[in-house]
């Protein structure tokens, strides 16, 4: 059983909570105790968070952080094999995705690929599973600017709306503002809507770029799709969508 800090609470509050659910309490606190407590600080634990939201928590079991450290020492492709063989498999399915995940923030590119590897062609992920993995690997891979990689596993299954909007991304980190359009443009044929982060990293990116006209057309399509409205933020590069209803 994995343990995670799901909140912190002062120690008053945390006793307080305790005789609400005491009727007949009779304990009495005095002001200097209260006044003390309340600067205190305790941890109240809960179970690991499962793998069912779209941004997971990241909290690493033991054995995913021995994996990710034997994946490090490997000095070869060999021994590298030899780790994904022997200790990555006997993961469970959340703690390899969760192990994929912190070598993605790490920008350990190499042993992501390794890792994303063994979970296209040995594990069996649902569609809603699968398409975050692709991904959290596009992200990656735009990071670095692997735009042919990225491409590749774009094509390779059936996008969503995220998945769209990091492809997106990774055309607007290279300047690539008509291949942007053109997955932009293909989204509704694809049945993915744009959502938020879609309109801000394109309408910001065109902004930034002085592609005021192509802009405009977006912030009007930010109403028809998601209902909301663009507001300048603190420059004029820097949007907002909000809802004003």
């Amino acid at each position: 059983m994995m343990l995670r800090v799901s909140e912190w609470v002062g120690v008053w509050s945390f006793h307080q909570r305790a005789l609400l659910t005491t009727s007949n309490s009779k304990s009495k606190w005095s002001s200097s105790m209260i006044d003390f407590n309340q600067n205190r600080k305790v941890v109240v634990c809960g179970l690991r968070s499962s793998f069912k939201t779209r941004r997971r928590s990241r909290v690493l079991s033991k054995e995913g952080i021995q994996v990710i450290h034997a994946l490090k020492l490997a000095k070869s492709p060999n021994e590298l094999h030899q780790v994904v063989n022997t200790k990555l498999s006997r993961l469970l399915i959340p703690d390899v995705l969760n192990l994929l995940e912190e070598l993605n923030r790490q920008n350990e590119l190499h042993l992501s690929l390794t890792v994303f590897k063994y979970i296209r062609e040995e594990l069996e992920l649902g569609y809603a599973r699968l398409v975050q993995v692709y991904a959290d690997m596009i992200e990656v891979l735009g990071r670095n600017k692997m735009r042919e990689m990225a491409e590749e596993l774009f094509g390779e299954v059936v996008p969503d709306t995220r998945m769209c909007s990091e492809m997106i991304g990774v055309y607007l980190k290279l300047g690539m503002t008509e291949k942007a359009m053109h997955i932009y443009g293909s989204m509704k044929e694809w049945g993915c809507a744009p959502d938020k982060f879609t309109f801000t990293i394109l309408i910001t990116s065109l902004q930034k770029t002085g592609q005021q006209e192509l802009a405009e057309i977006l912030k009007q399509d930010v109403n028809r799709w998601v209902g909301l409205v663009v507001e300048l933020g603190s420059s004029q590069s820097q949007i907002e969508i909000v809802d004003q209803s």
